[in-house]
Formats: C-alpha cells, structure tokens, sequence
C-alpha cells in the first residue's frame, strides 16, 4: 500500500477513487498526567514519551487507514492529512485523525 500526501503520485496512473478512507486514535488523560508527571523524561524542551505515545497513535490511524483502502479493492492512498485535535472534558484527551482518498494506481 503507498500512503502519500500528495493528490497524485508521480509516474503512476490513478485508474479508480474507491473514496474517503479515516482513521482515529485517541490518547486519555492518564497518560498525559503520567507523561508530565515524569518531567524528568523532558530534555531540552521535548518529552520523549510524549511524542512516543503521539507516534504510537499515528501508527493506529495510518493502520486503519491502510485497512479500509484495502478493504475497498484499492492499492494506495493519496491527499492524506494528518491532524492533532484535543477533545473530551477540559480538552483532556488528545486525538490524531488521519483521511485521504482510497485509489487503484497502476
């Protein structure tokens, strides 16, 4: 499966939009109080554990995207978008949402 942020991927031949696909992981709030609670892990101004479990959540949604385009018969998917929302009471839950379009390249 290719997965590009472009519409189109250079040298190949879209032959057919199967459609929208998404996917969504969401991080609680527990892990954020147990990532700044261990302020110890923060070194210079980045906290390891933090973009650890951020990695983690993109790796689901690219995982489920990668899922339903195969789903749908397709072998890539393009115009992906890769967004960070927080959601749920006092935005104390952060979700990564990932979409694109399904497509068959030859």
């Amino acid at each position: 499966m290719i997965l590009s942020t472009t519409p189109h991927l250079e040298g190949k031949e879209i032959i057919n939009y199967h459609g929208v696909v998404t996917g969504e992981a969401i991080l609680g709030a527990n892990i954020f109080k147990d990532l700044f609670a261990s302020i110890r892990d923060i070194v210079g101004g980045r906290s390891a554990a933090y973009e650890k479990e951020l990695q983690k959540a993109r790796t689901i949604a690219f995982e489920e995207i990668t899922q339903q385009a195969a789903e749908l018969g397709a072998n890539a998917v393009v115009g992906i978008d890769i967004d960070y929302e927080t959601v749920g009471a006092q935005a104390g839950m952060l979700m990564v949402s990932v979409s694109g379009t399904a497509v068959t390249i030859k």
